[in-house]
């Protein structure tokens, strides 16, 4: 229809978009101008003036819809532009156009744009002005989106703009579009004829698109404001129906010795991981469960914080050699207890104690735990001092990572076979590596033996890979070894946070920066609250370039943009410059 050229309004001091037409499309263009004009609301894009062949209008900060969405943020934008489409076919305007690209997303939200091809069906003193430009036989808008009236250049309603509110909110939700074609042609006789692929999501939201896609326009929602009630019904659903979902707080140490603490949070970290491998339960990851660990906060601000619908609580008292673990499962929408349990035992029997405790809360929340927690040592001081050793290690900090290291060397003493306890080593010397706490000369040889130890032990197990894959990272010249290994470990526990950040940086490194985005988005999205995590991703970030952007969409903190400027952080002791500097080759 034209061109459109971002300009500064002196008089009231603000940017505008001016929007001038090419001649042949005037009157159109002088429709969109009435239409706009007639429209007031939030959601769709205000006028300001109009000329002879030229509109100004609002300038928009913003960037076109994305896809794919999680589905909170789609059903979210999704009401958006219902509430759009309301305020619009209550005042008689079929939009006709509704597509991704005419949907931006700002810092406030969704603004609708282009009713260039806007129907009015009000009151009008004869046909031709109420259908405006269209006439019969004639095909107007974008065909992926089209409906199948438009599509056959019938006459249309409202109820076509919620056929194309289907096929936006159906590529919101899976990345694709429901009726694809290579050409226009084949996609408008897809949309008549074909049904669209099955979607993976909640059954409620799947009903919704599905009855916006129905060919009848008789048999959809009749009008905006209905269907803007079933998207709030599917967003109210998708809370009550969304896999169940399970954050495990620290456990509280109530023994006399509070060194225990190490023992307290460590039976919460393992029973976190047994139930990471639930499938169909998601486990708010540890970082983010533990960064409310002495912390008097709601439940329901957890839940709604974490993104989870159930807590795990607990405390732990040692005398001896008898332990006693104390347990409660919380719903937290309505602060209900669903079960607690009370085990007095033995340190011999802790990893009973851990796979009932695992197995109860599976049957509580519906899941299938398919196989009973399996004991990474059959010798109960090397998993205390095991414990121990991970009570250091997540705390960072130099002396802490040296008392991880004895842990772990006494944990190997103590069983030469625990396959784990070399993975914590190597992990140490990792840490003091990337951190400039130690060169990679004096860390690589005990890295070395650590992890070529873990891998003919356990070449199994996640944390196994993950630790090899770090120490090709830091320590050998081959260094994309690593990526095999990353690959790997993310394979064996898709929902380790650390995993998928270290992939990023990888993959960063390589110069793969779609692919880095990607993980480093998905690290942040499973830990929300992890400050490591978010600041080992902004690394991520600042390796692909000075002055770089991004936005962690869906994360704690969305919505801001940090901005990196070139030489202004040292990269975690020069552990990540890019190329032959870094890598010494």
């Amino acid at each position: 229809m034209g061109e459109v050229w971002k300009a500064r309004d002196p008089r009231l001091n603000r940017d505008v978009a001016i929007k001038v037409s090419a001649g042949q499309f005037s009157e159109r263009f002088e429709r969109e101008a009435k239409a706009i004009a007639a429209l007031n609301h939030p959601n769709i894009c205000q006028i300001y003036d109009v000329g002879p062949n030229y509109l100004v209008m609002e300038c928009i900060e913003g960037a076109p819809l994305k896809r794919p969405l999680p589905v909170d943020q789609a059903l979210k934008y999704a009401m958006q532009i219902c509430d759009a489409l309301e305020h619009a076919h209550a005042r008689n305007f079929t939009h006709r156009d509704l597509k991704p690209a005419n949907i931006l997303v700002t810092a406030a939200g969704i603004k609708l744009l282009d009713f260039g091809l806007a129907l009015f069906s009000g009151p009008a003193p004869d046909e031709t002005a109420a259908i405006g430009l269209t006439q019969p036989g004639t095909i107007l808008g974008t065909a992926a989106y089209m409906s199948p009236e438009q599509a056959e250049a019938k006459p249309i309603d409202a109820r076509s703009d919620i056929f194309s509110f289907g096929v936006v909110l159906y590529e919101m939700l899976s990345g694709r579009l429901p009726f694809p074609g290579d050409t226009a042609t084949a996609i408008m006789a897809a949309i008549l004829r074909d049904e669209p692929k099955p979607l993976d999501a909640p059954s409620e939201v799947v009903r919704l698109v599905s009855r916006c896609l129905r060919k009848s326009s008789a048999e959809r929602f009749p009008n905006a404001a209905e269907l803007r009630v079933a998207v709030a019904a599917s967003e109210a659903s998708k809370f009550e129906e969304k896999t169940s979902s399970i954050a495990v707080l620290p456990f509280a140490n109530l023994s006399a010795d509070k060194e225990n603490e190490y023992l307290s949070d460590g039976l919460a970290e393992e029973i976190l991981n047994a139930l990471s491998q639930v499938g169909g339960l998601n486990v708010a990851a540890r970082t983010s469960s533990f960064s409310f660990k002495g912390k008097a906060v709601e439940l329901s601000e957890i839940g709604a914080r974490l993104n989870v619908n159930s807590v795990l609580q607990g405390s732990v008292r040692r005398a001896a050699n008898r332990v006693r673990v104390t347990v409660q499962l919380v719903d937290v929408r309505n602060g209900f207890q669903i079960w607690s349990e009370r085990y007095d035992r033995q340190m011999e029997d802790i990893f009973e104690v851990q796979d009932e405790i695992a197995s109860a809360i599976a049957e509580r929340l519906k899941v299938t735990l398919t196989g009973a927690v399996k004991p990474s040592t059959r010798n109960v001081d090397a998993y205390e001092t095991y414990l121990k050793g991970r009570y250091h290690w997540h705390q960072r900090t130099p002396a802490a990572v040296r008392l991880a290291i004895q842990c772990f060397e006494q944990t190997i003493q103590l069983d030469p076979e625990y396959a784990l306890a070399y993975a914590g080593l190597a992990d140490c010397y990792a840490i003091l590596r990337v951190y400039g706490w130690v060169s990679a000369e004096k860390g690589r040889p005990p890295a070395h033996a650590a992890v070529a130890r873990a891998m003919a032990l356990a070449p199994e197990l996640s944390e196994v890979n993950f630790s090899r894959a770090v120490f090709a990272f830091y320590f050998e010249r081959a260094w994309r070894e690593a990526g095999t290994h990353f690959r790997k470990a993310i394979a064996i526990n898709p929902r380790s946070s650390i995993a998928e950040a270290y992939y990023g940086l990888f993959l960063a490194t390589e110069g793969n920066e779609e692919d880095a985005v990607t993980h480093s988005t998905r690290a942040c999205q499973m830990d929300p609250l992890s400050p490591s995590i978010h600041g080992f991703c902004t690394v991520t970030y600042f390796s692909l370039g000075p002055f770089r952007s991004f936005r962690a969409h869906g994360t704690a903190g969305a919505g801001t943009t940090a901005r990196l400027p070139a030489r202004s952080v040292d990269t975690w002791g020069g552990a990540h410059r890019s190329g032959a500097q870094r890598r010494g080759d």
